[in-house]
């Protein structure tokens, strides 16, 4: 099972408690410290991380997608004051008609037509009023408003528009026309389903790719499917937090959000690939050393120590600078920049201190020499990627002694 070692002391750990694994040092600093906390207790560490993220990522099975509009900014903007106004006014769903354009060509009356699709449509549940038609010049295409009777990002205006397309045979029966449903309500609603149906395919493609990558770079099967598992967790995770908050309310008034409702369509997308660029960074940092530390002889506990000993404090700088970062957008006004902000800070928060500082040593304690496990015929297939640099201390068979008129280069000692 020791893929690429090289036969050092402490290859089997010799009966060695996870206590004694680690090498003592003297001056070791907290990140050495959490590390053997970690492999003393690895099984209830790695039960409350998964428990814990899976309690955050619960509210992500009630996500609503959409776009908010001007309910979503502060009461002192006169935009949302003007918003609040007509919805009182008139109805909430006055902000946010749906525009119906009829294709009347072929139809011998197509004035006739259109006012028979406008009452039929009129007459749907849902819809407090219809505007009068306004045709081309042509006198063959037609466009009138409904006006329904929910808000633009109520979830009964999304049924209504699925409702309404759905029975369009039925509307058009016996007109020989057609139509469409459409207006930035129905825009809305369309990008927050098209993005809500990529999602899965979306995770799909960057989860495999980081399999694949992190297959190559750490020739393990293991520590590949580990650290996805891992990235699912902080995204869905965060994800979930910015359900809890922001569609659901739990909290908003504590970061000034003034309004709750769907999450903007496009902050899964931006949380997706922003997070994993992060997450894989901190984990090349710290199980890259692990590794070069376990091919050189030292145990799984060791080596997770070492890890630990030489990058703790680069991912959690790297994090904490990230973080600090993301939060500052929470001070905005603007609620879709709050929502980003606060949903990156509580990804790379989640991911950097829960998954990587804590996940990752106790699945690693758990599996011990299994966790760098590769299958001969996969590690015959898989191109080398040299990123430790060992290339460059082996020394070719037949070169001990260097060519007439050359300098043999000096061994380089690992430190």
């Amino acid at each position: 099972g020791r893929a690429g070692g090289t036969g050092g002391t402490g290859g089997t750990g010799g009966g060695r408690s996870a206590r004694d694994d680690a090498p003592k040092d003297a001056t070791e600093g907290w990140g050495t410290r959490w590390a053997r906390f970690v492999l003393r207790r690895p099984l209830p560490v790695l039960l409350l991380g998964v428990v814990g993220l899976g309690a955050l990522a619960l509210p992500m099975t009630d996500l609503r997608l959409g776009n908010p509009g001007d309910e979503a900014k502060p009461v002192s903007t006169t935009e949302r004051r003007a918003y609040d106004a007509l919805a009182e006014a008139f109805g909430p769903g006055f902000n946010g008609p749906l525009s119906i354009v009829v294709d009347a060509r072929g139809t011998a009356d197509a004035k006739d037509a259109v006012r028979t699709v406008a009452r039929r449509i009129g007459d749907t549940g849902g819809i407090v009023s219809v505007s009068p038609a306004r045709f081309n010049e042509a006198g063959d295409t037609a466009v009138f408003q409904a006006v329904p009777s929910t808000a633009p990002t109520d979830e009964r205006t999304k049924d209504l528009v699925t409702s309404i397309r759905e029975e369009r045979p039925e509307i058009v029966s016996g007109t020989g026309v057609t139509f469409a449903v459409t207006g930035t309500t129905a825009l809305d609603i369309d990008i927050a389903g098209k993005v809500q149906s990529a999602l899965v395919p979306y995770l799909t493609v960057v989860v495999g790719l980081a399999v694949v990558l992190l297959l190559l770079v750490f020739r393990s099967l293991l520590v590949p499917l580990k650290a996805a598992a891992g990235y699912l967790l902080s995204v869905l995770a965060s994800l979930g937090v910015v359900v809890l908050v922001f569609q659901q309310g739990h909290g908003a008034g504590l970061l000034g959000a003034e309004h709750t409702g769907p999450i903007m369509s496009l902050m899964p997308i931006f949380l997706v690939g922003i997070v994993f660029g992060l997450a894989m960074d901190y984990e090349v940092f710290l199980v890259s050393r692990m590794r070069e530390a376990y091919v050189h002889g030292r145990t799984p506990g060791e080596s997770v120590t070492e890890g630990f000993r030489h990058s703790a404090r680069v991912v959690a700088a790297a994090a904490l600078i990230m973080v600090a970062v993301f939060a500052g957008f929470v001070s905005e006004d603007d609620s879709m920049i709050k929502m980003i902000g606060f949903g990156l800070a509580s990804a790379v928060l989640l991911d950097a201190f829960v998954v990587r500082m804590a996940l990752v040593p106790a699945v690693l304690a758990l599996l011990g020499h299994r966790a760098w496990w590769l299958p001969a015929r996969l590690d015959r297939l898989l191109p080398r990627v040299d990123v430790e640099g060992e290339a460059l201390h082996r020394r070719p068979a037949g070169t001990d002694t260097p060519p007439s008129g050359t300098v043999a280069p000096r061994e380089v000692s690992r430190t």
